[in-house]
């Protein structure tokens, strides 16, 4: 039986050791809508002109970011208790254990982009498990996707708190995953630490310098950038029907790479 809408994102709560994700909840939910709300054409008596100039700027809102394949992710979990509507959205990576299998849906996500995130994860695909919105956020453990996204039951639920009355079941709005804990991580690693890491890459092309953790703190679900590990290349070529074939799935992201090396290193 899966947990009442404990992990969402409808203008997700900023980390209270963030300062700079201290961003206006009520423009980010707007600004979600006119991203899901754009309209197929320009407005009545547009000019030619700005008939171009609308088609570029669609063009370049949604076509890079749609063609990019992302490998591993972040998700964000709230593990100390806030009630919503009277529900208490408390989720931590000790709950997510306590699930039969370790398992859940990944439900309550109510941003747009985030959502698109969810529908883009593949079976298999790592995602580190973030605790967010407490009194030391930061990443605790690894969790695989193990149900690609289908629609999330909650936004049909009138007594769940992120019911969507506008949601329809031939056409439902919002999605979710399953996940099943993998590992905890070697060590706690707090945000404190992965900011020091963005601030020094920003200045020196490292690869964390566009870390969707800084660039957009208010979204619980969040990719992490495409990177190819090259050591992959040094595993050792499996043989397949007469034929050697190498494993790409150890093919993994920079950013993925470079967090999970911190585990390895004493806390600063």
């Amino acid at each position: 039986m899966p947990w009442p809408s404990r992990k969402r994102d409808k203008g997700a709560v900023a980390d209270k050791k963030e300062p700079d994700a201290k961003i206006a909840k009520t423009k980010e939910e707007n600004l979600d809508k006119e991203e899901e709300e754009k309209p197929s054409k320009p407005p009545a008596g547009s000019s030619k002109s700005g008939w171009k100039n609308w088609k570029k700027k669609e063009s370049e809102s949604g076509g890079e970011e749609s063609k990019i394949t992302y490998c591993h992710w972040l998700l964000k979990s709230e593990p100390e208790s806030r009630l919503e509507k009277g529900v208490d959205v408390k989720f931590s990576v000790d709950d997510l254990k306590a699930q039969p299998n370790q398992t859940t849906c990944w439900d309550g996500v109510r941003n747009y982009q985030a959502r698109n995130f969810l529908r883009s994860m593949k079976l298999g695909q790592q995602a580190f498990f973030y605790h967010s919105n407490c009194k030391e956020p930061g990443i605790v453990a690894l969790v695989k996707i193990v149900k690609e996204a289908y629609p999330d039951h909650t936004q049909f639920d009138q007594k769940d708190p992120h019911y969507d009355s506008t949601s329809r079941k031939e056409n439902p709005k919002w999605s979710m995953v399953d996940v099943q804990f993998v590992r905890m991580t070697k060590r706690f690693i707090p945000l404190s630490e992965i900011k020091a890491h963005h601030l020094a890459h920003k200045a020196d092309g490292g690869p964390l310098k566009d870390m969707m953790l800084f660039t957009r703190q208010r979204l619980s679900i969040q990719p992490l950038t495409q990177g190819e590990n090259l050591q992959a290349l040094l595993i050792p070529p499996i043989r397949q029907a007469g034929s050697f074939t190498y494993d790409f799935s150890f093919l993994t992201t920079e950013e993925f790479d470079f967090v999970l090396s911190l585990e390895e290193e004493k806390p600063h």
